[in-house]
């Protein structure tokens, strides 16, 4: 199996325009043809276009150079070249396009099929027609191509979600994601057992869905690059609403809260000021009393203790998400 890539830095290159042709007419019972010579064509442009069938960057490769089709020469007879043909790359939809060079954004593209010019081809040489005057009957030069554009781009995925499961390791995302969705990720009891982001989809009794983002779990230090860190905060900046999932085993759940709050808020405040819930999961593993003593110390109205082995508020988590989206 491909490791899953979200971020990458390539190269891209348009084509180049094809050399304008030195070329003068050749013709029965014509000593002197005057000149003929066709233009470059143009190269071809690179293009970047949002496609779901493709759901992370893996398959580039930073080392290599995508360069589209260089313009064909011209010819004698005033034939022009032909142009290059465009490289139209395909990227997962929520990839954003950065200018490795200047740090600009380029383009967030976030709808699927949406196609976007990145780098332009070069324009085609003139040939020596094009130069003939009445000064000049006979001219002997043309034009090179000019060369296509060179950018160094660099390659942000973030998912297209609507909601985003976080918390620490080991709270009990995945298994949640398994629960309520239709994804199948990895679980298992022990840190970090989710090392790749995880996307699942409800259905609505109507048609309608919505998506559920698990990103693997983050740590104290996590806006820093810690753990798991910057690969987990970038997944989370599109989703609607925040799940944060806390183990109602945890001595001090407030804590644990204002530790994940914390880090996405020292990452990008816009995130903390998204619509939340706070869940406490694995609800089996506490008694009644315990887990009423455990809301108690988080001290906020919108908690709900649910647990994903026997089923406890699932149903009511569901009903949560809908109305918070």
């Amino acid at each position: 199996m491909s490791k899953f890539t979200d971020t990458i830095t390539i190269n891209v290159k348009g084509g180049n325009g094809g050399a304008g042709a030195v070329s003068f007419r050749r013709e029965k019972y014509v000593a002197k043809g005057g000149p003929d010579g066709g233009d470059g064509g143009k190269g071809g442009d690179v293009y970047l276009e949002a496609n779901r069938s493709y759901v992370n960057l893996s398959y580039l490769f930073k080392d290599r150079i995508y360069k589209a089709e260089n313009g064909k020469p011209g010819m004698g007879q005033n034939k022009h070249g032909h142009d290059g043909a465009d490289l139209i790359m395909h990227v997962p939809p929520g990839t954003e396009v950065i200018d490795s060079e200047t740090g600009n954004v380029l383009c967030d593209l976030l709808e699927e099929n949406k196609r976007v010019l990145i780098a332009n081809g070069g324009i085609g040489g003139k040939g020596n027609e094009f130069f003939k005057s009445s000064t000049n009957q006979t001219p002997r030069f043309s034009q090179p191509g000019i060369e296509g554009e060179n950018k160094l781009l660099l390659l942000n995925l973030k998912l297209i979600a609507d909601v985003g499961l976080v918390g620490l390791p080991n709270s009990g995302k995945s298994t949640l994601l398994s629960v309520i969705t239709n994804a199948k990720p990895k679980i298992g009891d022990y840190p970090f057992t989710t090392l790749t982001p995880n996307l699942g989809t409800v259905e609505r009794d109507d048609g309608s869905y919505y998506k559920i983002a698990d990103i693997p779990g983050i740590i104290e230090g996590a806006h820093k690059g810690h753990g798991l860190g910057l690969s987990f905060l970038r997944h989370i900046e599109r989703v609607k609403i925040i799940l944060y999932m806390i183990e109602s085993t945890e001595t001090d759940p407030l804590y644990n809260l204002k530790l994940l709050q914390n880090e996405l808020g020292t990452y990008n405040t816009e995130l903390i000021k998204k619509p939340y819930y706070i869940i406490l999961s694995k609800a089996d593993l506490l008694s009644e009393d315990e887990l009423i003593k455990k809301i108690e110390q988080l001290k906020i109205d919108n908690v709900l203790a649910v647990s994903s082995v026997t089923a406890y508020n699932i149903k009511k988590l569901i009903d949560i998400i809908d109305k918070l989206l």
